[in-house]
């Protein structure tokens, strides 16, 4: 057995992995009951779906100019998806999205009782 048939195959492994773990995400998404849980469907195994979904693509297009950009997609999507994540999470906690009956612990409306900020544009 060559070495690229050796990457084919894990190539193909990391590329069904990925799709099942978008898979998995969008199911948590329809599935999950609050905005917290979902956003941590939607972000968790996406971005991991994602990355497994480059590295197969990796070891298929071998290719250095090919492999620089997926680098590149995989470090833009691992800052930008935490940080959307983040500030999402801010927003539907402010507006009372959140349901607190789910939460085990709530340390953030003690900080935001105390501490009040305008809301909307200025």
């Amino acid at each position: 057995m060559s070495w690229t048939t050796v990457a084919d195959v894990f190539s193909g492994i990391c590329l069904l992995l990925g799709a099942l773990l978008a898979l998995l995400a969008a199911v948590g998404i329809l599935r999950f009951p609050d905005v917290l849980t979902r956003m941590h469907s939607a972000t968790k195994p996406q971005v991991l779906g994602l990355l497994l979904a480059l590295i197969g693509l990796a070891f298929r297009l071998r290719d250095a100019g090919s492999i620089g950009i997926l680098l590149l997609v995989a470090m833009f999507q691992m800052v930008t998806s935490p940080i959307a994540s983040h500030m999402v999470g801010r927003a539907s906690f402010r507006s009372g999205q959140v349901r607190e009956d789910l939460l085990i612990v709530n340390e953030l409306s003690e900080v935001l009782d105390s501490h009040q900020d305008p809301r909307g544009a200025p």
